[in-house]
């Protein structure tokens, strides 16, 4: 009994962990903890900062940018809506204190940059889908474009 649950665990630690291929492919957006544990940079503004596009300004920018929208409570997530609620109101004054400062940032940055903030930094979609969004067919130009736009985005915060 001892020798198959120990069999079990190996077998639930070798799948637990990422393949040698997969790591590679990661390159630099792979961090190893001192405990052994790994973690995988997903979100575009990590992997542009880790990678030198974005400045310790713009990445400070776009957290911030993150941290407003997340605590306005538009990450949308699970909701329940009772009878007497009003759908998509404030339920909280800090909620309320978020949504005005991601108001704010919206109405500074415009339409196009705002887009591309809230589904590159918000979101966490990646640069090469957002700048097909915006029209290039070319996956190096849509990411190109699209990391250029999410740059003067954040330097503009």
């Amino acid at each position: 009994m001892r020798a198959r649950d120990a069999r079990l665990r190996d077998s639930t630690r070798r799948r637990a962990l990422p393949t040698p291929e997969r790591l590679r492919r990661a390159g630099k957006d792979v961090a190893r903890g001192n405990s052994g544990q790994i973690t995988m940079r997903h979100a575009p503004l990590e992997r542009a900062f880790a990678r030198g596009a974005l400045t310790a300004e713009q990445y400070s920018a776009g957290q911030k940018y993150r941290h407003h929208w997340y605590h306005a409570g538009l990450s949308g997530g699970l909701i329940s809506v009772g009878l007497g609620a009003y759908a998509g109101m404030a339920k909280t004054e800090r909620q309320v204190f978020h949504r005005q400062r991601y108001r704010e940032a919206v109405q500074v940055l415009g339409k196009i940059s705002s887009h591309v903030l809230e589904w590159a930094v918000c979101r966490e979609f990646g640069l090469e889908q957002i700048g097909q969004a915006l029209g290039w067919t070319s996956r190096p130009q849509a990411y190109a474009a699209a990391l250029e736009r999410m740059k003067a985005a954040l330097d503009e915060l």
